[in-house]
C-alpha cells in the first residue's frame, strides 16, 4: 500500500436504490487501521435473557453465478447501520457486537471481518504476545503501529488464529486481510515478494482450517499470484491510483471483488469499475456508515 493515503485510510437478488447524499457534510479525515485484538469480554456467553449467538457452521459461501452482482457496505466506525441495503459488510469484529452481528445475519447478509495481519498495535491487549525479535519499525501516519516480520510465522501463526477465532467467535465467515503487503514497506526487515507471498498463503489456509473464506486487501502486485488461494478481493481507490486491471485474476475466476472510492462522481467511476465486474462504492475516509453505490448493470 505505497500511497502515503493508503496509510491513513486504512491500516469486501433485490434491486437497490442509490441512498440519498443530501445535507450530509462529506468528511475527509484520516481513516486508521482498526485494532484487532483477543479480549475475553468480547467472547463471553450471552446474557441468559438474549438467544445465544452462534458462529456459522462454513465459510461464507460466494456462487459465481453472483460475482457480479454483490453490493457491499464497509463501515469501521460508528454503531453499525444493519439497515443499510447491502449483501456484504465488512466490520471492525472488536468493536462489532454479537448483536450487530445476529441481527445481519437473521438479513441474509454475510459478514466479513478485517483482520490487521501484518501490524500491531502497541496498546492492544495481544500486542505483548509478539516477541520482540518480530517486532519492526513504526507504520508512517498511524501512531502506536508497528510492522511485523512476516518470515517468522512460528511466533505470529498463534496470535493471528486467535485472532481469526474472534471474527468466528463474534458469527463472521469471512475475514479480509490487512496490511498483507509488508514488502513493499520500510518495514526494519529484508522482506521480499515471495517472503510475503509465501505468508499470505499461509494466511488463507489458516482462514480455512477456522471455517473463514479468506479474502485480500490491496496488495496488487500480487492479485495475480494469489487470486487461486483467495475467495476475494477487496481494494481501494485504483480508479484514482490506477492499476484496476489487476484485479482482473478474481474476476475472471468469478469470485468477488469489493471496490472503494473515497474521491470523485461514481457517475464518472462506475463506468469502469463497474464495466470491469467490481461491486464499488463511494465512501468517507472515516468508514462510518454513510455510502453511495454504484447502480448494478
Amino acid at each position: 500500500m505505497p500511497p502515503a493515503t493508503r496509510e491513513l485510510s486504512m491500516r469486501m437478488r433485490p434491486a437497490w436504490a442509490v441512498p440519498p447524499r443530501a445535507a450530509r457534510v462529506r468528511r475527509r479525515g484520516p481513516h486508521r487501521g482498526v485494532a484487532v485484538v483477543l479480549s475475553a469480554l468480547l467472547l463471553a456467553p450471552a446474557s441468559a435473557c438474549q438467544e445465544p449467538i452462534v458462529p456459522p457452521g462454513a465459510p461464507t459461501p460466494w456462487p459465481s453465478a453472483h460475482a457480479r452482482d454483490w453490493q457491499w457496505q464497509w463501515q469501521l466506525t460508528g454503531p453499525v447501520d444493519v439497515t443499510v441495503d447491502a449483501d456484504v459488510f465488512l466490520l471492525d469484529p472488536v468493536h462489532t457486537t454479537s448483536t450487530e452481528t445476529g441481527a445481519l445475519r437473521a438479513r441474509n447478509r454475510r459478514l466479513v471481518c478485517q483482520v490487521r495481519v501484518g501490524t500491531y498495535a502497541t496498546g492492544e491487549p495481544d500486542a505483548s504476545r509478539f516477541p520482540a525479535a518480530v517486532r519492526g519499525t513504526a507504520v508512517p501516519g498511524r501512531a502506536s503501529t508497528r510492522w511485523l516480520d512476516v518470515r517468522r510465522w512460528d511466533s505470529l501463526e498463534p496470535v493471528l488464529a486467535d485472532r481469526f477465532r474472534l471474527c468466528r467467535g463474534k458469527g463472521f465467515g469471512a475475514v479480509a486481510l490487512d496490511d498483507a503487503d509488508a514488502y513493499l514497506h520500510r518495514t526494519g526487515f529484508p522482506l521480499t515478494f515471495d517472503d510475503q507471498l509465501l505468508f499470505n498463503r499461509r494466511l488463507a489456509e489458516l482462514a480455512r482450517r477456522l471455517d473463514l473464506s479468506p479474502g485480500l486487501i490491496d496488495d496488487l502486485p500480487q492479485v495475480a499470484a494469489l487470486a487461486p488461494d483467495f475467495d476475494f478481493a477487496v481494494n481501494q481507490e485504483c480508479v484514482r491510483r490506477g492499476g484496476c486491471d489487476k484485479l482482473l485474476p478474481f474476476v475472471d475466476a468469478d469470485k468477488p471483488v469489493f471496490h472503494v472510492e473515497y474521491t470523485g462522481d461514481p457517475a464518472r467511476f462506475c463506468v469502469t469499475t463497474v464495466g470491469y465486474g467490481f461491486a464499488s462504492i463511494l465512501k468517507d475516509r472515516t468508514l462510518d456508515a454513510w455510502r453511495e453505490p454504484c447502480a448494478l448493470p
